[in-house]
């Protein structure tokens, strides 16, 4: 799999997979640990994810900015993984909320997520810059060899991406098992089960802000989960369980500090292999004639156009496809049958496909009927592919007749378990998403390593995350949309009706993003 790629890719994917890891766990379980912890509506918590998920991708600009100006992206690199430790150390600390101290302990909270995008900015855009410059460097030496050796070494960088992502991928396959796993033992601890329903009537009940159904469900589920229930001390219950339920989560994040130290050790001891993006020569003014000059700006103008331009498609790719964080991470533990697995961990189905697709998609990119399609075409199809499964899920919620989430779990427990579905509706939709993420995001950090000027690779790279950030600080639209409107379908309507706006957009841009493509061929 990795002959005739650079020999330091394998590295950079260990120490890549090994933050994934770590960063996994936090993510599938953040939005509903906000819910459980603070008793936050599902709005609020989706929002505070969006603006950390948003920060998250955004920070990798400055985090490229950092590396360029100081040409130390090894350095910058191991910084981030130190920062991102910090925080989560910080979320592993257990801490009990009151009325009194939950705005201190959110703020806690939101202190260690910002530690983490901290450390994230620094590391992940500098990390595929130099993977980049990996292969400028194999083409670079090719090219002395002549035009067929040089021909080979270029067809070795979207595999070698794909490769990369496998490897991302990897890590976030086991992830979310992690916390859910160690959360259950904990409640096991106690004489306590699982019920992912269970957390929000709770805080229902502590805040005086539950109906007469409401009560019989949170009867019923205490019966259910809790061996020592005492009904008749159910404010005690209510704050012992989420107790135990919320420290499982913190304990969690133990697995993360792990991975980000093993991350480091990893990138520590291959770093030496690894090159730097090359710097920007200093005497080009003074080498080149003014109208080389020219040509070269000019160059540089329709590079950075063509990279805005497919920026602006993916940047919608990304709120649609992060929905795996939000509105489908609801839809999940409302609406699918999670009594024999947490809500959580069906975002494994994720990055599972990615491992078991990536080598069909890159067969299939390898033939020669695949060989016609360009990256930007390949980019424009993964838009339809995601269209496909958000018609799915319209067409699933119209025929089942799905009202909206709030409605959904006003209902008495028998029929809110009588309507779940079954997990098959996720895995057809996460195969959708799947296959249109392995047609975009792997391609698109070949795009940018292909049309960046080389002083501006980490920029670039920062560029492309700053897209994901832009379509993640909109991801808890998601969630509003999911709770408010009458029927569960329009929500997904909504999001189809985006991907196919988008793939029709770039679609309409392809000669001119192909011209620029093939220019630096």
């Amino acid at each position: 799999m990795f002959k005739g790629h650079p020999k330091g890719l394998i590295w950079a994917a260990l120490s890549n997979m090994g933050e994934r890891f770590g960063y996994y766990i936090m993510n599938a379980v953040l939005v509903l640990f906000l819910c459980s912890k603070f008793g936050l509506s599902d709005a609020t918590a989706g929002l505070i994810f969006s603006v950390f998920y948003f920060m998250i991708y955004i920070m990798a600009l400055p985090g490229g900015i950092i590396a360029d100006k100081l040409q130390n992206f090894k350095g910058t690199i191991a910084t981030g993984l130190i920062v991102m430790a910090v925080g989560y150390v910080m979320l592993s600390i257990p801490t009990t909320v009151t009325p009194e101290s939950a705005t201190a302990m959110l703020v806690l909270i939101c202190a260690a997520l910002l530690l983490i995008t901290i450390g994230n900015g620094l590391f992940k855009g500098n990390l595929q810059a130099i993977v980049g410059q990996m292969y400028d460097n194999l083409e670079a030496e090719a090219a002395k060899k002549g035009p067929e050796a040089l021909a080979d070494a270029q067809s070795k960088r979207d595999p070698g991406f794909h490769i990369f992502y496998v490897f991302i991928n990897i890590g976030g396959v086991f992830a979310p098992f992690v916390a859910p796993a160690i959360r259950s033992w904990w409640l096991g601890k106690f004489g306590m089960t699982y019920n992912s329903d269970l957390p929000a009537v709770c805080h229902q009940y502590l805040t005086g802000n539950i109906d007469a159904t409401q009560m019989a469900n949170l009867t019923q589920w205490m019966e259910a989960s809790n061996t020592g229930f005492d009904p008749a001390n159910m404010q005690a219950a209510c704050e012992q369980y989420l107790e135990v339920f919320n420290t499982g989560i913190h304990y969690s994040f133990i697995a993360s500090v792990a991975a980000m130290l093993l991350s480091l050790l990893i990138f520590l001891i291959s770093k030496k292999i690894f090159p730097n993006p090359a710097k920007k020569e200093k005497k080009e003014v003074v080498d080149y004639t003014a109208e080389e000059r020219q040509a070269m700006a000019k160059d540089i103008k329709q590079r950075m156009a063509g990279l805005y331009a497919v920026l602006g498609i993916v940047m919608f790719f990304w709120f649609s496809f992060h929905q795996n964080t939000q509105s489908l991470t609801i839809f999940t533990r409302n609406f699918v049958n999670s009594d024999q697995v947490a809500p959580e961990v069906w975002q494994f189905l994720n990055p599972f496909l990615v491992i078991f697709l990536t080598p069909v998609i890159m067969w299939l990119f390898n033939t020669p009927w695949g060989r016609k399609f360009s990256t930007p075409r390949k980019i424009a199809i993964g838009m339809g592919l995601a269209a496909c499964a958000y018609i799915f899920l319209t067409i699933f919620s119209m025929v089942v007749g799905y009202p909206s989430g709030t409605a959904f779990m006003a209902q008495d427990a028998t029929a809110i378990a009588a309507q779940k579905c079954g997990a098959w509706v996720l895995i057809v939709t996460y195969f959708f998403l799947t296959v249109a993420e392995l047609f975009i995001s792997p391609l698109g950090l070949s795009f940018v390593s292909k049309i960046a000027p080389k002083h501006l690779q980490g920029i670039c790279q920062g560029l492309w995350l700053t897209a994901t950030a832009l379509g993640n600080l909109i991801i808890f639209l998601g969630v509003t949309m999911l709770n408010s409107f009458a029927k569960l379908w329009y929500t997904w309507a909504v999001f189809a009706l985006i991907c196919i706006i988008a793939m029709a957009i770039m679609f309409g841009m392809l000669k001119w993003l192909e011209r620029i493509t093939a220019n630096q061929q």
